[in-house]
């Protein structure tokens, strides 16, 4: 495209310089551009795109995207606000490949993964090609990458959607985090089907306070869906509720209770995966999932009413949720012919881990042992109360490190150790090192016990103040329990 046909795209752009330059790509990193690029100043978290202009056009940049007055030497696009720009140039400059895909965006605090690869599941047990595009992985087709964040910056997630064109698919599914549509990540896109799991105490670092953050959810039905769109909505969450209330689209509404669109009756929980009748407007049925927890329940009544709303068979969606084995991180069991069950689960808030816990409850063991952290850098307001929590529905807390960042682990345990009351002091541990802290944990483990290790779930690697190591909460177990007994860092 020419860069006056670009610029339209945004309203009230103004073009200073060269109108007829050719233009390949949109960037909002300088490190990416090259000739016939666009580079979009934005302001991000860290860092002002403004301070790379220069290095940009010594890469080659053609021209300038900014909210700021031109500079003399290169053509400047002066805009409202940069990362409006950035969505809809990219958007443009790409062919607009969300206008081919039916999207489908998941948002929430909790479920969000869950919930989108069950979807996913049922569009592909269709028959269908898909894209997928969420916390732990980006996929087009049968193509995997590791996921960078949630939902990616708007030229990244511009080029992922071309992709997934080129590749076939019809349909996507996106988490879409609150800080994506707060960024104006995904603005622009229309959704056919947008999907509400739940809301509770998180990101308040960024947010400010509740009322910002579901502001930041609701964006997603407000002005993303598209006319003939649709909203599925987990009516248990209160905010869920309101949310049904007042969506000016069509809503179908979630429940464990009787009288939503989609509910579930003789729930039936177990450590080898998780039953229930489900009641649909297409009929009911016996469903089933490998997935544990009552949480799965609400996950898959959601992933039936999003695979309703994108008129898939109602076999191939029930197919599709008990065919996924699992997900990565959530809820996972680790096992390396222990007699005891260890679940890994990415559970970081104090909702999260209630949910969590209440669930593994359910299933009766006879001891339960939890492993912890919080992350530093983040909201830390969450920490007593993710302690409380703990204390109260497990045998066995072991307070340990999750990512510290650039915080004192030591601190960072002596604020979720606040929320603990002093009767159960002397069932809790504080081991910062998170490998001694997990084996301390293992050692516990006999047959009947479940050993539950929050918080990092999927992840590889843990971010310390001066460096990033590997680490697997997984692989980690597995190398504990292979070890003999006896040997250095004894179960």
């Amino acid at each position: 495209m020419r860069l006056a046909e670009l610029v339209r795209e945004v309203p009230g752009a103004e073009l200073h310089g060269e109108a007829e330059l050719e233009i390949g790509k949109v960037t909002h990193d300088s490190r990416r551009c090259d000739d016939g690029c666009v580079f979009v100043a934005v302001q991000g978290l860290a860092a002002d795109g403004n301070d790379f202009v220069e290095a940009a056009v010594k890469k080659g940049a053609a021209a300038v995207v900014s909210e700021g007055p031109p500079q003399a030497g290169v053509p400047w696009v002066r805009v409202r606000d940069a990362r409006e720009a950035l969505a809809l140039l990219s958007a443009a400059a790409l062919g607009h490949p969300g206008r081919a895909l039916d999207l489908v965006g998941v948002t929430g605090t909790n479920g969000k993964t869950t919930t989108a690869c069950m979807i996913d599941s049922a569009v592909r047990e269709a028959g269908e090609t898909s894209g997928l595009i969420g916390t732990v992985e980006y996929r087009i087709g049968d193509r995997v990458a590791e996921a960078v964040r949630t939902t990616p910056e708007a030229s990244d997630l511009q080029s992922l959607l071309r992709q997934m064109v080129d590749a076939g698919c019809r349909r996507a599914v996106l988490e879409v985090s609150s800080h994506a549509l707060a960024l104006k990540r995904v603005h622009g896109l229309r959704f056919a089907v947008a999907v509400f799991t739940n809301l509770s105490r998180d990101h308040l670092d960024f947010h400010g306070d509740m009322e910002a953050y579901f502001a930041a959810k609701r964006i997603l039905f407000d002005s993303l869906l598209r006319e003939d769109g649709h909203a599925v909505v987990n009516v248990d969450d209160d905010q869920g509720a309101e949310l049904a209330r007042t969506s000016a689209r069509r809503v179908w509404t979630c429940s464990l209770s009787p009288g939503a669109d989609f509910t579930a009756e003789d729930v039936r929980l177990s450590l080898d995966g998780t039953r229930f009748r489900a009641q649909t407007p297409a009929g009911d049925f016996e469903a089933q999932t490998p997935l544990l927890g009552r949480f799965s329940v609400r996950n898959a009544l959601c992933a039936f009413a999003a695979g309703h709303a994108l008129g898939l068979p109602p076999d191939a969606v029930r197919r599709g949720v008990a065919s996924l084995k699992g997900v990565s991180g959530r809820m996972e069991r680790v096992d390396a012919g222990q007699d005891f069950t260890v679940l890994v689960d990415y559970a970081h808030t104090d909702d999260a881990l209630k949910n969590l816990l209440e669930s593994v409850r359910e299933l009766e063991p006879r001891r339960l042992v939890t492993v912890f952290g919080c992350g530093g850098d983040r909201d830390r307001s969450k920490r007593p109360l993710m302690g409380a929590v703990a204390a109260r529905l497990s045998d066995v807390v072991i307070l340990t490190s999750d990512n510290p960042r650039s915080e004192s682990p030591e601190v960072i345990l002596e604020e979720i150790r606040r929320g603990i009351p002093a009767e159960r002091a002397e069932e809790t541990e504080l081991i910062a090192d998170r490998r001694e802290a997990i084996a301390r944990a293992l050692q516990l483990g006999r047959e009947g016990v479940v050993v539950v290790i929050a918080g990092k779930g999927h992840e590889t690697r843990q971010v310390l103040r001066d460096r990033t190591v590997p680490f697997d909460d997984r692989q980690v177990v597995r190398d504990i329990l292979a070890r003999p007994a006896g040997a250095g860092g004894k179960r």
